[in-house]
């Protein structure tokens, strides 16, 4: 059985929709109650059995590596004041047995761009794609989900959800054979349709399970959309030479690329919170 030990994090992005708070602080560091998105998504990772976190990133993202590397002094101060509990909460933030890298994309030329500068390191193994704007909250992490369908099928799998059809011209677009336990085999992709082009109401969203190959598709491809080098377009060459899979996972998903879904995550992860859920949960109906 392949085992999936890589996942590639993107996290060169502009953050645009989110200025001016995105100016000088990646978005992917915008907290969701106490945790910043990207360690949502890297929590995720690891608890799918993913040990390489490779993070893909730009200029003006030198926070991301602190976040996820040793923070000495902040960690004596609270041994000092005996706050054992935050202690913990940061060091177990990434366990001793996984490794980051970080790759530098020196222009933002897109998504596919991106998860090509990982090629040399991913070598030649299958890999996750984890995209931090996507938090997922499920009883099964969704990329572990996916890990298990790809082990069944051996085949690329990419993590789809059933959206409003006036949305299609976000998200890429899947048309698809019939589904057996939530699977699809794919027929094509598009990018962004217009909702009267749209083959289906499938959206892909950010977890992807890549067989190698996927780089040549990405070297070989022209620049498509914004002049960027789409993820998607490089889906559906590799289609043209081996079969992927569209499987519509099990839980919720919250776009925090976007602000209304950013706010509705912080509401819903806030009353599970175990410090504060309750008392938000009566703050909330007292406003209601």
């Amino acid at each position: 059985m392949v085992v999936i030990k890589k996942a590639v994090l993107p996290v060169a992005g502009l953050g645009t929709r989110f200025l001016p708070a995105t100016k000088a602080n990646p978005k992917e560091m915008l907290p969701v109650v106490d945790k910043p998105l990207i360690q949502y998504a890297v929590e995720e990772a690891i608890q799918s059995g993913i040990t390489e976190l490779i993070f893909v990133t730009g200029r003006n993202k030198r926070s991301i590596e602190d976040h996820f590397d040793k923070n000495i002094e902040l960690e004596a101060s609270l041994m000092a004041s005996n706050k054992n509990f935050l202690l913990e909460s940061i060091r177990s933030i990434i366990p001793s047995h996984v490794k980051c890298i970080y790759v530098r994309q020196s222009e933002p030329l897109g998504l596919g761009h991106a998860v090509l500068q990982s090629k040399k390191i991913i070598n030649d193994e299958p890999f996750a794609v984890l995209l931090a704007d996507d938090l997922t909250d499920a009883n099964t992490p969704v990329l572990k989900q996916l890990i298990t369908q790809y082990q069944k099928e051996q085949a690329s799998v990419i993590a789809i959800e059933d959206i409003p059809k006036e949305k299609t011209v976000q998200y890429g677009i899947v048309n698809v054979n019939s589904a057996k336990d939530n699977l699809y085999k794919i027929n094509f992709i598009v990018e962004k349709p217009q909702p009267k082009d749209a083959p289906s109401t499938l959206g892909v969203i950010g977890r992807y399970i890549f067989n190698p190959e996927i780089f040549d598709c990405l070297e070989k491809i022209k620049p498509g959309q914004g002049a960027e080098i789409q993820l998607t377009d490089a889906i559906q060459m590799l289609l043209s030479q081996q079969s992927i899979f569209a499987y519509q996972f099990e839980g919720k998903r919250y776009d925090c690329g976007d602000k209304l879904g950013f706010m509705k995550a912080n509401v819903e992860f806030s009353k599970k919170h175990p410090e504060i859920g309750k008392e938000f949960i009566a703050f909330l109906k007292s406003v209601s």
